[in-house]
């Protein structure tokens, strides 16, 4: 006998700032990192008892080392939730938060669990490179040529972009720099600030006479957002993937650490709770493209999410577009004709910064703002994703 699927609701969403790499969050583990988000957002819902919470679901890209060990589990033993609790850690690369969230509504929809949560978590500090501390691909994958792109590294794919959709480097770094412009705008505005829950770092070092000296730093803001952004500073930057190329670290995503997470229920969770959901889940999509231009895979999701949802693309009011690349970004805003007023209207990943896995939550996190704020009806999440693949998710403001 089939179930009948019912609807699954956001009701709380937090994150933490997101810091460059090595940066404030340098010695920070990413458990510890997760552990946070976790217990924060279980705090926005007074009253709730842990032991009903149906899973933890954690997106993580690079998932070994100090976030392996299935960091869901680890994570949420961490945050003080109760044992009976499980955990599982998913990865789709840079979707793998959003996926979370997916997973966690879904299981809700059909009538698994009445209260989940999914998170993402990503310490680009933690990883000796980008790629993680072993990569051993299988060599029979390039046995077929269509494959060859898996192995050109991001970098690489965002400049097949540029070249085919013809996206010049001065208008990447206009792209950039408006980018950064934003991300300040909405900080100095105070809109990410019921989204950021803060953390407090604590330093040990050496003092005098054997001593140990600590000091504790409150974090509340994003550190990626440059106030000295500029054209002319972008235009000095060098091509960094390509000799000839017009890809720089100015106009792509700033490699960054973070977590977010996001707090789901059923009709009758909310109910029982008391509490007004913030948004409603509608879809969520994933499509294949070429590995070598991984960077337009949103172009094939987008239309897949937006057919499932059952609207037009002209009802989003909101945009969560993950700007990978500048180039990949206006590649797939071109393809699909985006509206750029609703495509990160407080900035993206080359301001804002993009913690791979963990991206997807803390995007959930900033739309769920935006919704509180009454700026949307419908918004969508989007990103691009190694190997060749694009995700998106639509929500509905309750």
């Amino acid at each position: 006998m089939s179930k009948q699927i019912q609807d699954a609701y956001i009701v709380a969403a937090v994150r933490t700032p997101v810091a460059r790499r090595n940066g404030m969050f340098r010695h920070v583990r990413p458990d510890d990192m997760l552990a946070h988000v976790l217990r924060a957002v279980v705090d926005q819902v007074p009253g709730l008892d842990a032991v009903g919470i149906g899973d933890v679901i954690v997106g993580c890209a690079m998932p070994e080392a100090e976030q392996g060990m299935n960091v869901a589990r680890i994570g949420l033993l961490l945050a003080g939730l109760p044992e009976t609790v499980p955990g599982v850690t998913v990865n789709r690369f840079c979707a793998s938060g959003l996926q979370a969230v997916a997973d966690a509504a879904s299981r809700i929809r059909l009538g698994e669990a009445d209260v989940m949560i999914a998170a993402g978590v990503e310490s680009m500090s933690a990883m000796p490179q980008i790629m993680g501390n072993k990569v051993s691909l299988n060599p029979a994958i390039f046995s077929r040529e269509e494959n060859l792109g898996i192995a050109f590294g991001m970098g690489l794919t965002a400049e097949k972009v540029a070249q085919r959709w013809q996206i010049g480097r001065e208008a990447q770094d206009a792209f950039a720099v408006q980018s950064h412009r934003r991300a300040l705008a909405a900080s100095a505005a105070g809109a990410f600030r019921e989204e950021i829950t803060p953390c407090t770092v604590t330093t040990r070092l050496p003092g005098e006479g054997g001593t140990v000296r600590v000091t504790e730093r409150v974090w509340d803001a994003d550190e990626g957002p440059r106030v000295d952004a500029s054209l002319e500073g972008l235009a000095r930057l060098k091509p960094v993937f390509a000799a000839r190329g017009t890809v720089t670290a100015g106009n792509s995503s700033q490699m960054s650490d973070g977590a977010g997470a996001v707090l789901l229920m059923s009709e009758a969770a909310v109910k029982r709770h008391g509490v007004t959901p913030i948004a409603r889940f509608c879809s969520y999509a994933v499509a294949g493209v070429p590995p070598e231009i991984m960077g337009i895979g949103p172009v094939e999701a987008i239309p897949r999410a937006l057919q499932a949802a059952g609207i037009r693309q002209d009802a989003l009011d909101w945009i969560e577009l993950n700007e990978a690349f500048a180039a990949q970004a206006m590649a797939v805003m071109g393809q699909l004709e985006l509206d750029p007023l609703k495509v990160n209207p407080w900035g993206g990943a080359i301001a804002l910064g993009h913690p791979l896995g963990a991206t997807g939550a803390i995007r959930t996190a900033t739309l769920m703002s935006a919704m509180r704020q009454g700026k949307a009806r419908y918004g969508m999440i989007s990103m691009c994703i190694g190997t060749g693949m694009g995700a998106a998710g639509v929500f509905e403001r309750i």
